[in-house]
């Protein structure tokens, strides 16, 4: 399987802040990668210096065999970039908007047109193509400003934490889009603060700690990874649940993780004995349950087993500039890419 990404020893710093601290990661052709980490982790950096919008301090990275800092117009031209935000134009339909970034890119008239309209159907928005940007709707936004890192048919997509903001309904129909990306060939790099994005969307993760990748595998491979199975309760009510949350502490040794919104408590288990263990003393004891299972772990206690921490937020990896992938500086007007 060919490479589309190839960091060794990757350094970034930022005044007395190491950004990367030596980043190895091959980043194979086909599919969808996921770049997880906690705040100041280092994977947004990690991304900007893909989109060659910082310059590593050390260590060697290459994009589509290209080195990012001798060879930046190579990586830009194989690369579409999309950010935390919408950028597209409001006062301007979505077709007018598509057109002009194929433009930017130095396609004539003619093939602009064509990869505008191509990307329009890609998308399911030729029925929007000719309303003006300003009545979509914030999922149909993001679909577009995805199409705008499309009509330069990149090999390579970048998407920092594509679905911020969205709601629910926006967020399924967005990850509908990036599995079809992926599906026609279109390699895909994104970062996320949501674990069950990266377990839907991404058949690898990465994990990044510190400036350091610490796991990398499938989501299954990660979970397995974490060891042992979770014991989780589903309380009848928030008193049955207290009580759940007391026979598991008892039983099992550890305080359970508690979720207050879906009435459950989990604790990690070595296997179906402590199960059995649990079901009869939350008998003795009475307590209203909906349903108690053992399952695997899912990635966000992979998460929090790997670095301590809970699951990463919004984050500008440790830049302090403040500064994100969505906001680059442009090229000159006859040379403007997306990702520059």
């Amino acid at each position: 399987m060919p490479t589309i990404i190839e960091s060794r020893a990757l350094t970034k710093r930022f005044g007395r802040v190491e950004a990367l601290r030596g980043v190895d990661l091959d980043v194979e052709a086909g599919g969808v990668t996921a770049l997880l980490g906690p705040n100041g982790a280092g994977k947004t950096t990690f991304v900007r210096a893909v989109a060659t919008l910082v310059r590593p301090d050390g260590g060697t990275l290459r994009v589509g065999g290209h080195d990012v800092v001798t060879e930046a117009r190579e990586v830009r031209r194989c690369i579409g970039l999309a950010g935390q935000h919408a950028s597209v134009e409001a006062a301007m339909t979505g077709r007018e908007n598509l057109r002009m970034i194929a433009r930017l890119y130095g396609q004539d008239r003619p093939t602009a047109r064509d990869n505008a309209d191509r990307v329009l159907g890609q998308l399911d928005l030729l029925d929007a193509a000719d309303r003006l940007v300003r009545t979509y709707s914030g999922g149909m936004r993001r679909r577009l400003d995805l199409g705008a890192s499309l009509v330069g048919t990149p090999r390579l997509l970048l998407l920092d934490e594509p679905t911020t903001g969205l709601d629910p309904r926006s967020r399924l129909e967005l990850w509908d889009t990036i599995r079809g990306l992926a599906d026609r060939g279109t390699d895909v790099l994104l970062t996320t603060q949501y674990l069950d994005e990266a377990d839907h969307l991404a058949g690898r993760v990465v994990i990044i700690d510190r400036g350091r990748v610490i796991a990398d595998g499938s989501p299954a491979a990660l979970k397995a990874q974490a060891g042992r199975d979770v014991i989780e309760v589903h309380a009848r009510d928030r008193e049955s649940l207290a009580a759940a949350a007391r026979v598991l502490h008892r039983v099992g040794g550890a305080e359970p993780r508690l979720d207050s919104a879906t009435r459950t408590a989990s604790i990690v288990a070595d296997g179906p004995d402590l199960l059995m263990q649990v079901v009869r003393s939350l008998d003795d004891d009475a307590v209203a349950i909906e349903d108690i299972a053992l399952r695997r772990p899912t990635l966000d206690e992979v998460f929090l087993v790997l670095t301590g921490r809970t699951a990463p937020d919004s984050e500008a990896a440790g830049d302090p500039t403040g500064e994100t992938a969505a906001s680059p500086t442009p090229d000159p007007p006859r040379r403007r890419r997306r990702a520059a």
